[in-house]
C-alpha cells in the first residue's frame, strides 16, 4: 500500500451569478480523478443550496461548507464514477 499526496484544486468563483458557480463548479469536478479535492469560494447566496445539490446527484463527497465574511467555501471530494 502507497501513501499518495492529494492536492486540492482551488476555484474562485467570487462575483458570479447563478447558475455559472454551480456549472463551474460542475466542469471541474468532472475533470478530476476520483479521491481529488476541490475548494470552492463563491459569493453567490444560491450556491449554499445548489452546491451541495450538484455534489449529491454527481454521487461526490461535500466535505466540509463553511461561511467566511461575504463568501461561502466548500471542500468537496471527487468519487469513483458509478458503473
Amino acid at each position: 500500500m502507497t501513501v499518495q499526496e492529494i492536492s486540492t484544486l482551488q476555484l474562485d468563483l467570487k462575483g458570479l451569478k447563478c447558475p455559472l458557480p454551480a456549472l463551474k463548479t460542475r466542469k471541474a469536478l468532472l475533470g478530476l480523478g476520483n479521491g481529488a479535492m476541490i475548494e470552492v469560494i463563491s459569493t453567490d447566496p444560491m450556491a449554499r443550496i445548489d452546491i451541495p445539490h450538484l455534489v449529491a446527484t454527481l454521487g461526490d463527497e461535500l466535505v466540509t461548507q463553511r461561511e467566511e465574511a461575504d463568501c461561502v467555501i466548500f471542500s468537496i471530494r471527487r468519487q469513483a464514477a458509478k458503473a
